[in-house]
């Protein structure tokens, strides 16, 4: 009932009037209306982060089909796919919204695929109102259908697209810059995963939003549209914080002069990163999909409603940076046994072939691994790891474990190959 009351001051706030910064109920309403919205309206047919151009349009048509939505072809890849806007409202505040530059990064094109089902069906959501009656929202939700289409991060050239803003060479980069310079957008969402072994800090969880207010020069100077997207940051971080709290970290805000988030900071426009890691127990990145649609209809209500003007910058200054280097897997306190040879004191790290999924394990390597920092540890004291026959290599006067080896191991109570089986690990 509280909550009911609080998102009801919100929805009440007349067009144009700052909404007073919310309170913890209020931010409690908002999130879980969002994560209503993206139970309600996920589309059925986008069901793996995996999904090629035409999929994924097909999957959007029946949204697509609302005379609220409106498509427009305004440039083709290298191979010539077409890249479309969808846009939606017509009110005074514009905003861009752009996913999937890189081909393999596609968990906000799924979450943009149900909020287009939430725009296209929710006619009496007072959100909905709200969106289409203070902003005209274009989004871009596959600019590099050439790299979706093996799922890569380059497109057809092998060229970043998001490296591509100062020379503008690539189709798909002519194309974002020609929407931007057309829409001249006051607020920018530039959308993309990251990988899935990064950290928030040093030794923190594995990070599952990293945000970022990009730096528009070498400085990091605040300008007001780099302020403003500090705020609108804030929001998010704010927002998700109820339910990922510990898990949100600060992408690192070095300038880039050849990326689109830094340049279209410098060009104008408040432009917010929104960076998707990876959760644990979530292979197909489902669970960062509904999270994305939460944070994505917040912030933009938040802009709709103003009020993001009252966020408090430190809840984005406070979050730690993105940190690399970690292993997925390391095995620690075990004795390694291969064949013949006396077994060896030895921990091991395991990185997969699909991190997010956790499969393809290989052996990135191995010793006295001590202070090493890993998104899982296995203690395996008083335990022996026998690696399976795929994972050895067969030499002249022997077998070797190598780095890169597939990751195929079992961990048991003693030296011989027929003790007790404790875990195995990797293959079926």
């Amino acid at each position: 009932m509280l909550a009911s009351a609080c998102l009801a001051a919100a929805c009440s706030a007349g067009p144009g009037k700052p909404v007073p910064v919310a309170s913890a109920c209020c931010g409690g309403a908002v999130l879980a209306n969002g994560l209503r919205i993206a139970e309600r309206y996920r589309v059925a047919a986008i069901t793996s982060r995996k999904f090629n151009h035409a999929d994924y349009w097909a999957a959007l048509a029946p949204s697509l089909a609302s005379s609220a939505l409106r498509t427009e072809v305004v440039g083709r890849s290298m191979l010539g796919r077409e890249i479309r806007t969808v846009t939606f409202g017509t009110g005074p505040v514009r905003v861009l919204l752009w996913s999937q530059m890189h081909g393999d990064e596609s968990t906000a094109s799924m979450a943009l695929a149900d909020i287009f089902r939430f725009l296209a069906e929710g006619a009496d959501d007072p959100l909905r109102t709200r969106l289409q009656e203070r902003l005209t929202i274009v989004f871009v939700p596959m600019l590099n259908p050439d790299g979706a289409e093996l799922f890569q991060r380059e497109n057809a050239a092998g060229i970043d697209v998001n490296r591509d803003a100062r020379r503008l060479v690539t189709p798909e980069a002519q194309t974002l810059k020609a929407v931007r310079d057309r829409l001249r957008p006051d607020f920018g969402f530039n959308l993309h995963d990251q990988g899935a072994r990064t950290r928030v800090g040093a030794a923190g969880l594995q990070s599952a939003i990293a945000l970022l207010a990009p730096a528009f020069d070498s400085s990091r100077s605040w300008s007001t549209s780099r302020s403003s997207a500090r705020l609108v940051a804030a929001t998010v971080a704010q927002l998700l914080g109820q339910v990922i709290g510990g898990r949100i970290a600060k992408y690192d805000d070095t300038f880039n002069p050849r990326a689109f988030g830094d340049l279209m900071q410098q060009w104008g426009t408040s432009t917010v990163l929104i960076e998707s890691g990876a959760l644990p127990g979530d292979p197909g990145k489902q669970r960062l999909r509904a999270l994305n649609v939460a944070a994505i209809l917040g912030a933009l209500d938040a802009i709709a409603t103003r009020s993001y003007r009252g966020a408090d910058p430190d809840a984005y200054e406070r979050l730690p940076y993105n940190t690399s280097g970690a292993s997925d897997l390391l095995i620690t306190g075990g004795r390694l046994v291969l064949p013949g040879q006396p077994p060896l004191a030895a921990d091991l790290a395991v990185n997969y072939e699909d991190a997010v999924a956790r499969t393809g394990g290989r052996i990135r390597d191995v010793g006295d691994l001590q202070g090493a920092i890993a998104l899982d540890t296995l203690q395996a004291g008083g335990l022996y790891i026998h690696p399976d026959t795929t994972t050895l290599t067969t030499g002249p006067g022997g077998r070797w474990l190598r780095i890169g080896a597939r990751a195929v191991l079992d961990i048991r109570r003693g030296a011989d190959p027929s003790s007790e089986l404790v875990r195995h690990i990797g293959g079926p």
